[in-house]
């Protein structure tokens, strides 16, 4: 059974089962094991999903995962969806509740609604975080991963004066972006289907403000397991079995 066949299995399969022990026992000979909770199977399996059960590659994934989150306390020490309430009513944040045609998520960042003012750089990278958990939860999203659009319409002088070195590094080591014009619609299309879009970025899908919107009531509506998360991002997160994740989630054909 190859790493795709492996991916599509439930995660209380017998057959994960090995390459989960495998990886445990790769993350705890290379030092990368928490002094706090073990290394939790459903943690595990994101990053085995991730790399398609290589688990050479998975380990790799895993401890990079652990260096930056070890490295970036004044980012992952606060995954509180209230603390940054103000930012995403701005209509900054969305993850729209169509996938792509790979089944990936598709999330979108709308730069100019930052206010650099009132939010700093750590606060609206936090915010990156806190989505990139959540939606790392889904068995889903595990095997078809994601793609962020980054708006940088109303990109400003004092948005780039906001990104130190320092933080431009930290954020180069989780994205990989493709840049697009100003004709960013036509684009747009050569990567997304325009029913997974909103309007504004020439789509038929919901519009941007109520897509982040919705996303925001998400957010909060997890924010008990965001702060399990903060605590103790490796272990066993306590959630509704029976509940969707993400409630509006919208599969395409």
């Amino acid at each position: 059974m190859n790493g795709a066949e492996l991916s599509e299995l439930p995660d209380e399969s017998e057959q994960l089962r090995a390459f989960v022990s495998r990886l445990r026992q790769a993350a705890d000979e290379a030092g990368g094991g928490p002094a706090g909770p073990p290394l939790s199977d459903g943690f595990l399996l994101k990053f085995l999903r991730a790399r398609d059960f290589d688990v050479e590659l998975s380990l790799k994934l895993l401890l990079n995962y652990l260096r930056w989150r070890r490295d970036s306390p004044e980012i992952s020490s606060c995954l509180s969806p209230s603390s940054v309430l103000g930012l995403l009513h701005m209509s900054y944040h969305a993850v729209l509740p169509q996938r792509d045609h790979a089944g990936s998520r598709v999330l979108i960042y709308r730069i100019g609604q930052w206010n650099t003012k009132d939010w700093s750089p750590y606060q609206v990278f936090r915010v990156s975080l806190m989505t990139s958990e959540i939606i790392s939860m889904e068995t889903e999203t595990q095997r078809r991963g994601l793609k962020a659009i980054f708006d940088l319409q109303g990109w400003s002088l004092g948005h780039a004066l906001q990104i130190n070195p320092s933080l431009a590094k930290k954020i180069s080591c989780v994205l990989s972006i493709h840049m697009h014009g100003a004709d960013f619609h036509s684009d747009l299309r050569h990567f997304f289907h325009p029913h997974v879009l909103p309007p504004e970025y020439g789509g038929h899908g919901p519009g941007i403000d109520e897509a982040c919107q919705d996303w925001t009531n998400q957010l909060l509506h997890f924010e008990h397991i965001l702060s399990q998360i903060a605590a103790h991002p490796t272990g066993d997160i306590c959630s509704c079995p029976d509940e969707p994740l993400i409630r509006k989630e919208v599969h395409s054909e």
